[in-house]
């Protein structure tokens, strides 16, 4: 048995077209090349499949038995590729495309840079980062305006899918002079008493201190300060007599560099899950699945 080759799809496209007009010329025309071109095609076709697709008169073309047959399957042939190739051009200008991801203020700042640097070695594509507290996150990827976001607060992120790839705790820190700091620890009494320098309400690392201390019968007191960054917090912190609890991927540099003493709270700790958030209206691709991708593969654990 004979082995046939499959057609060019661009001359399966032109015996399409012409079996369409009924005219050789008439899909020269819609194609933008010559008659003769047309003729050439349609002929190679028939001689690679074996069969004559078009019977040839003075008045144009018929398509034979044999060639309504061909034609059915070209036609499927070509649509498939046509839809292959609008697939592809959407997948190349989602890529060039600016990806817009909000991550809660942490995470834009430890963890984010490091992450889109890698991603930008793989895809052509625009970056823009929107720090912010995890709850403007939330609704900033619910609402549709970024790809994906990575949040800091635990329990539901409204109806956002979501994807652990980090792990982190929060631990309370003070100048090397503040009186915690001579201590061996300190009493979840005492913490919960104590007006710290805290982050504005919403933010992951409230929501997660609160939720601690609710969780030990404590209800923390009025922060002393609210800020919405942890560099301006840790400034704070070395300026002023207050205290404040921050995230360890944040403070492990200033307590090993002896800047920042670590208060050891008696029976209290605060891990928590870092969380790429997005919503479940989509399917995450292109670069916004290829930063998870890589969020994942890097996963950040607190040292021991």
């Amino acid at each position: 048995m004979v082995q046939r080759r499959l057609p060019d799809l661009a001359a399966l496209d032109v015996v399409v077209t012409a079996a369409r007009h009924g005219s050789m010329g008439a899909a020269a025309r819609e194609l933008g090349i010559s008659q003769q071109a047309v003729s050439a095609r349609v002929r190679a076709v028939e001689h690679e499949l074996g069969v004559e697709i078009f019977a040839r008169s003075t008045t144009g073309i018929d398509v034979t038995t044999n060639g309504m047959v061909v034609l059915e399957w070209a036609n499927g042939v070509v649509e498939r590729a046509s839809e292959f190739m609008t697939s592809v051009e959407t997948l190349v200008a989602e890529r060039q495309a600016t990806l817009v991801v909000a991550a809660s203020k942490t995470v834009a700042e430890y963890l984010v840079p490091a992450w889109i640097t890698t991603l930008s070695h793989r895809v052509d594509a625009r970056i823009s980062v929107r720090p912010m507290n995890s709850t403007e996150v939330v609704a900033m990827v619910g609402g549709g305006e970024a790809a994906i976001g990575f949040i800091e607060s635990p329990g539901p992120a409204a109806d956002l899918e979501s994807a652990v790839v980090a792990r982190d705790e929060l631990v309370v820190v003070a100048a090397p002079d503040h009186p915690w700091a001579r201590r061996t620890s300190i009493t979840v009494d005492e913490l919960a008493a104590t007006p710290l320098i805290q982050r504005e309400p919403g933010s992951g690392t409230r929501v997660t201190v609160e939720d601690a201390l609710a969780a030990a019968g404590r209800q923390a007191a009025e922060p002393s300060i609210e800020l919405r960054s942890v560099t301006a917090i840790r400034a704070a912190v070395l300026a002023s007599p207050s205290a404040t609890v921050l995230s360890r991927l944040s403070v492990d540099d200033d307590i090993t560099a002896g800047r920042l003493a670590r208060i050891e709270v008696e029976g209290l700790r605060m891990p928590r899950a870092l969380r790429a958030v997005w919503s479940p209206r989509i399917t995450l691709r292109g670069p916004a699945r290829d930063l998870l991708d890589i969020a994942m593969a890097s996963r950040q654990l607190p040292h021991t």
